[in-house]
C-alpha cells in the first residue's frame, strides 16, 4: 500500500483524483493540502471537505496550504472549465463544516510515516515551500509525483506552458532544481487520459457509493467545457487521476530521465525544458519524465477503482 501526501486545489480534475485516491484499496491517503489553484485555497478546501464527507473519511485531516503564488502576482482562477466553486455544477452545503490543520503537522507526517509518497496535482507552492521550511524533511520522502509541464508538446495556458507550472513557474523550478526521486507527468502523456460519458456510466452501473454518485454531474461540465476548447474530442483528460494511477502502477507508462528547468522569466514563462538530444546524458538526480501511456492499462484501472471493491457503499 502507498501512503501518501496528496497536495491539491479541487477544481474537477483535482476532485476526480481525490475520489479515484480515497476509492484506491492500495493508496492510504494520510492527509491533502489544500491551496490555490483552479480556485480560492478557500474553495478548494470547502470542496476537500464535501469529498471526504461524502467517501465517509472525514479522519483525513486537510492542511492549510498557499493561497497565491511565490511570483508575488495574483493567482488566476478558471471557472469557465470547472465552475465558479470548482466542482461544475455541484456546490458543497453552506453549513459544511471545512476544518484546516496547521501546514506545520506535515512535518509530523512524514516524521511518523518515513518512506512515504508526495503527490502534488496543482501548482507548486506548496511544495516548495515545504522544501524551504524544512529542507531536510523531504529526504524522508521516499518519492514525488507531480502532475506539470508539457515537453515538445502544445502547453494548455499558453504556447508551451502547461497550467501548473505556469501558475507558479518559481516554485516548479524549485522542485526541479533541488527534489530527487522525482516522477513527472506532463501534458504528453496526461492529454491521452480521456474519460467519456459512456466511461462514467459504466462506473455509475457498477457502483452506489455516494462519492461516485456525483461523477456524472462534474463530468458532463467538464466535458462539455473540454469540447467547447479541443471540438471532437468526445471527453475529457484526467490529468490529475492518472499521475495518481502511473503513482500505483508505474508500469502502465514510459519515462525517460533528464534534469528538467522551468523559465521563470517573462518570455515563455512556465516552459518546462529538458535535453532530450541522443548525445545529452541521464540527469544526476533521479528526475524522470512520462513521455509514454498504456491508455487502456489506464482505463482499465480506473473504472475498476472508482467502481470496483474500494467503491462499495461505506
Amino acid at each position: 500500500m502507498k501512503k501518501i501526501i496528496l497536495f491539491a486545489d479541487p477544481g474537477i480534475d483535482d476532485s476526480v483524483a481525490i475520489m479515484y485516491a480515497l476509492l484506491n484499496p492500495e493508496i492510504k491517503v494520510l492527509a491533502i493540502v489544500s491551496s490555490y489553484g483552479n480556485v480560492t485555497k478557500e474553495q478548494a478546501t470547502d470542496n476537500i471537505a464535501y469529498l471526504l464527507k461524502l467517501a465517509g473519511r472525514e479522519d483525513v485531516p486537510i492542511i492549510g496550504g498557499t493561497n497565491a503564488p511565490s511570483t508575488g502576482k495574483p493567482p488566476t482562477y478558471y471557472p469557465e472549465i470547472h465552475g465558479k466553486e470548482g466542482l461544475g455544477p455541484i456546490r458543497p452545503p453552506e453549513d459544511l463544516q471545512a476544518e484546516l490543520t496547521n501546514f506545520s503537522e506535515l512535518y509530523t507526517i512524514i516524521k511518523n510515516n518515513p518512506g512515504l509518497t508526495i503527490v502534488d496535482v496543482g501548482r507548486n507552492t506548496s511544495l516548495a515551500a515545504l522544501f524551504l521550511l524544512g529542507e531536510n524533511l523531504i529526504k524522508d520522502v521516499s518519492e514525488f509525483y507531480i502532475m506539470g509541464g508539457a515537453f515538445l508538446v502544445p502547453g494548455n495556458v499558453t504556447p508551451l506552458a502547461e497550467a501548473n507550472f505556469y501558475g507558479d513557474p518559481t516554485a516548479s523550478n524549485l522542485v526541479m532544481q533541488n527534489f530527487d526521486n522525482l516522477y513527472i507527468a506532463p501534458l504528453n502523456i496526461t492529454n491521452k487520459a480521456i474519460i467519456t460519458m459512456e466511461h462514467v456510466n459504466t462506473i455509475l452501473d457498477m457502483t452506489e457509493h455516494p462519492l461516485v454518485q456525483i461523477l456524472d454531474d462534474v463530468m458532463e461540465y467538464y466535458i462539455e467545457a473540454y469540447k467547447k476548447l479541443i471540438p471532437g474530442i468526445g471527453g475529457a483528460p484526467l490529468h490529475d487521476a492518472v499521475t495518481l494511477s502511473l503513482m500505483v502502477n508505474p508500469s502502465m507508462g514510459k519515462t525517460i530521465r533528464r534534469e528538467v528547468e522551468v523559465f521563470t522569466g517573462v518570455s515563455g514563462m512556465g516552459t518546462s525544458s529538458a535535453d532530450f538530444r541522443v548525445s545529452s546524458k541521464n540527469a544526476e538526480k533521479n528526475i524522470n519524465i512520462f513521455l509514454e501511456l498504456d491508455y487502456e492499462a489506464f482505463l482499465e484501472d480506473f473504472i475498476e477503482v472508482m467502481s470496483g471493491s474500494g467503491g462499495q457503499v461505506p
